[in-house]
């Protein structure tokens, strides 16, 4: 079992054996950052997640006072303590009330003093963001306390679900929302196509909130790998003397009724399925697995399918009759190669729900960052991406996100009108002279490389066996150049 992080506590003194001496009092129990003046202090803020910052009042420039007010302002939950020689009642309470400071120490003081500060500040700290935590969860109980009837109002009034799919204002998925949202206050079936991973299930959610059956349940099912016979019951149930324990069971056709059911993968419906469904939508009627009944159901049947259905309907693959009863509503959800505009967008919420869950502190990405995310092309969609935030959460030292962190293959990619060139398989066939093709090749992975090292060209020259005049020499042959701009060795480790 893994032990808790340990708090973060930020030291500032001018004085360098002062922060020494406070370092050894703290660093068993705290991971302990340094600055020796305001400006440091406050670049350590944006990079670090502090909960304590010990200051002394005197420095040059900036006093602790100043210093703890700004930060009040900027991190209000970061506890704030000042070291002083001076102990005016009067000061103390401006300072108090100026800064918000927690706790006054005063010179000269003992290492278990400061060590009881710091804990006692790290454990404030750590109730505050309980208290939020149980804010938090007492609203959302108080939302979920509404009436029915507020519930679907509310869906109505707002077009509840459709606001949690992002898209920036200029995105193909603007039109295809606003479509979503007049086909989704009609009761008609709705078939959804595109690419594994671009958000059926999302879209579907989203028009049966934004339905008259709002109220009522929603249910999904995915027919992909499903069984035949396991899908008939999934969708229709089964009576007595069917499955083993002789009960019966209720399937989706009637758990949905009055409400949406969306079935995904419809393209991998059976033959006989596929009637079945067809009598569904058309008819509203099902029988059971093992029934000789009829029985009704009022469902709205939102389908979903990554396969090209006319053409399967063309094969003698898929039911005519069927297709045609699914596709009242037809709307094609657009790849995320397509939405180049959304990923840093798409990337963002991920990182922001990520980092919630997992506890750790996030703030964005580096614009180099989203550089190489916006270019790839994503095959995997929005999983994909969802995945490759995930690595870079996981991996990051830094509460912003670099370039150094993205995965090989993406740093590797090259830019192209349509996306990224996802492999070298498109240099290994073309046509040109080796000596063309080769330079493609060794252009990527410099850039890769030194993408990798945060453009640290020395360690990229070791691991690539060359030395720095030779790697010099590449760089400058084929215009490669670090984007943040820097371009003195000087600045390298």
């Amino acid at each position: 079992m893994t032990s808790p992080p340990r708090p973060t506590v930020l030291l500032v003194d001018d004085e360098p054996h002062s922060l020494s001496a406070m370092r050894m009092a703290l660093e068993d129990e705290f991971d302990c950052l340094t600055a020796p003046d305001a400006e440091t202090a406050l670049r350590r803020m944006e990079e670090e997640w502090v909960q304590v910052v010990i200051c002394d009042q005197r420095m040059p420039g900036r006093t602790g006072v100043e210093l703890l007010t700004e930060l009040r302002d900027r991190w209000p939950d970061t506890l704030r303590i000042i070291i002083t020689g001076y102990t005016d009642p009067a000061a103390m309470a401006q300072a108090i009330n100026d800064a918000g400071i927690h706790q006054f120490l005063t010179k000269p003081w003992h290492p278990e003093q400061l060590l009881m500060a710091a804990r006692n500040g790290a454990r404030l700290f750590a109730l505050a963001r309980e208290n939020e935590r149980m804010a938090l969860e007492m609203r959302f109980l108080a939302s979920s306390a509404q009436t029915k009837l507020e519930k679907r109002r509310a869906a109505l009034r707002e077009g509840l679900g459709f606001e949690t799919l992002l898209r920036s204002p200029h995105s193909p998925m603007a039109a295809l929302i606003d479509t979503a949202r007049h086909f989704a206050s009609f009761d008609i079936p709705v078939l959804l196509t595109g690419e594994p991973g671009t958000g059926r299930s999302r879209l579907a959610r989203a028009m049966h909130f934004g339905s008259l059956r709002s109220d009522r349940p929603f249910h999904a099912l995915s027919l992909a790998g499903l069984p035949e016979d396991l899908a008939f019951i999934e969708l229709f149930g089964a009576k007595r003397g069917v499955l083993p324990g002789g009960v019966n069971r209720i399937g989706l056709a009637q758990k949905a009724d009055r409400g949406t059911l969306f079935l995904e993968g419809v393209e991998h419906a059976s033959p006989a399925l596929q009637l079945a469904l067809w009598r569904l939508v058309d008819e509203g009627s099902f029988t059971p697995v093992g029934g000789q009944e009829v029985l009704g159901s009022n469902i709205r049947l939102i389908a979903g399918s990554g396969a090209d259905l006319p053409a399967r309907v063309a094969e003698g693959q898929f039911r005519p009759d069927l297709y045609y009863a699914l596709a009242v509503a037809e709307l094609r959800i657009p790849p995320l190669r397509a939405r180049r505009g959304d990923v840093a967008l798409l990337a963002q919420a991920f990182l922001d729900d990520l980092a919630a869950r997992h506890g750790k502190a996030a703030h964005g990405f580096t614009s180099a960052a989203l550089e190489f995310l916006e270019n790839w092309d994503w095959p995997g969609n929005l999983k994909e991406l969802q995945n490759e935030v995930t690595r870079m959460l996981i991996f990051a030292q830094t509460p912003m996100l670099g370039a150094e962190l993205i995965s090989r293959p993406i740093l590797q990619a090259a830019p192209s009108d349509s996306g990224a060139d996802r492999s070298a398989d498109g240099v290994l066939t073309a046509s040109g002279t080796l000596k063309d093709r080769v330079e493609l090749i060794e252009m990527r992975i410099l850039r890769e490389t030194l993408t990798r090292h945060r453009w640290n060209k020395s360690r990229a020259a070791v691991e690539l066996g060359l030395s720095r005049v030779g790697l010099r020499a590449k760089l400058d042959r084929y215009g490669i150049t670090d984007p943040s701009g820097r371009v003195t060795e000087e600045e390298e480790d």
